[in-house]
């Protein structure tokens, strides 16, 4: 996408001002109209997959989602960028060069002072997951990391597509589990009020539309089914059973709310129902 004529996407005239290390950048925006963005089928991930178009090719929004300091790499969702806690700023800064190994380890050759690639917005997203360890419990950095290691995931099945022998599938796998174990660690602490959802306005988990609540209850359901695969039979058949509930529920909902998006009832639904399949097929 990065090495085509046409132009992708601008820089944003605002300065941004990096909390840690105080370096001063522009943040690049993608350009959506035009044509650029050809949206495609929802996975069951709830994911946006888009369709490359003849003018433009192929276009990745969630590669430009993250804002990173393109000199320390600290990362973060753009309405948090700025809220670092003062008090962490030095280690922030301090651990650059941690966080850089770690990204050559899975995604070398990254550039935050040039244009996005596909594999610097892989890299970015990874960045906003390891980054929001330093950020309190007020700003729900649990479900912000569980949303960015899908987008790590997802973006690294596109890069998979491009470079099927660098084992960037493996990649994808690894982080949905790690997402799994992170949605279900924020759903959990909803529900305990040790960590509210209600500090992120937005929970995606993709770009192009906020499924909300029940979509985070909606994926934690999906990725226990797909990708938990720790402790016994017997606690998975129980996770599973608590998962079929959930999901039981958010049904009643949406039979009587015209708010709740039509395409979350039908992936709900098939959920239900695999879910009801495997407890059966457990049982048999």
């Amino acid at each position: 996408m990065e090495e085509r004529d046409i132009k992708l996407s601008f820089l944003s005239k605002d300065e941004i001002v990096c909390p840690a290390c105080e370096t001063v950048f522009h943040r690049e925006e993608l350009l959506s109209g035009g044509g650029r963005l050809i949206a495609g089928e929802l996975t069951d991930e709830l994911h946006r997959v888009y369709e490359p178009s003849a003018k433009y090719g192929e276009v990745y929004p969630l590669a430009y989602q993250a804002t990173v300091c393109p000199e320390c790499w600290y990362a973060a969702i753009d309405k948090d960028f700025a809220l670092l806690d003062e008090d962490l700023c030095f280690d922030v800064s301090q651990s650059r060069d941690e966080r850089r190994d770690e990204v050559e380890l899975l995604f070398p050759g990254v550039d935050f002072y040039q244009n996005r690639t596909l594999m610097a917005g892989a890299a970015s997203q990874y960045l906003v997951l390891r980054c929001y360890d330093y950020f309190s419990k007020n700003f729900s950095p649990t479900i912000k990391q569980g949303m960015a290691a899908l987008r790590v995931a997802w973006l690294c099945e596109d890069l998979h597509k491009k470079t099927p022998n660098e084992h960037y599938d493996w990649v994808a796998t690894l982080f949905k589990k790690k997402a799994q174990y992170l949605y279900e660690r924020a759903v959990a602490f909803e529900q305990t009020g040790e960590e509210a959802l209600s500090a992120v306005k937005n929970l995606g988990p993709d770009v192009d539309k906020n499924y909300g609540y029940e979509g985070v209850l909606y994926l934690e359901g999906l990725l226990t089914l797909k990708y938990e695969c720790a402790g016994t039979v017997e606690q998975r058949n129980a996770t599973l059973e608590s998962a079929k509930r959930t999901i039981a529920k958010m049904f009643g909902l949406g039979k009587s709310s015209k708010n709740k998006p039509g395409p979350l009832l039908e992936h709900a639904k098939n959920l239900y129902n695999r879910i009801k399949k495997e407890l059966n097929d457990i049982d048999e």
